[in-house]
């Protein structure tokens, strides 16, 4: 059982961002089956560091959407990507150290975070553009 569906509830209405949206959401599940599986060991590393590039090339993407349409809060909104993926590298170093496992802490740290930026932080962004009238 997935961890998260991917559904329109969770739309900016850029397809683009979407997409990849979706696309964290497959790898959280990912990491959620490893867990499941009894197969943490094995695979976390490489999921980690799977979804920590995911995760950078997501956010270097839309923050230059941001930065092409001049949004307003994009230093803070940027702040708050950097935050997570320094957190999610810190996990991923402590994890190849043999410091940590993988822990349904995590996973659910990580879950709420991408919801909840999704549907305040992205939205807010969503809305702006469409009421700048700016289109990507």
């Amino acid at each position: 059982m997935a961890l998260m569906t991917w559904n329109n509830t969770y739309s900016v209405g850029i397809k683009s961002v979407d997409d990849q949206h979706a696309g964290l959401f497959d790898s959280l599940n990912e990491l959620h089956a490893a867990m499941l599986k009894g197969q943490e060991k094995s695979v976390t590393g490489r999921l980690l560091q799977d979804l920590l590039a995911y995760t950078r090339s997501h956010f270097s993407a839309e923050e230059s959407m941001l930065a092409r349409a001049k949004y307003p809060d994009l230093a803070a909104h940027r702040l708050k990507h950097q935050k997570l993926t320094d957190e999610v590298a810190e996990y991923a170093e402590r994890y190849k150290r043999g410091e940590s496992t993988l822990s349904v802490h995590l996973i659910h740290f990580l879950r709420d975070w991408l919801v909840q930026h999704i549907l305040r932080e992205d939205r807010a962004y969503s809305a702006w553009l469409a009421q700048a009238g700016l289109r990507f």
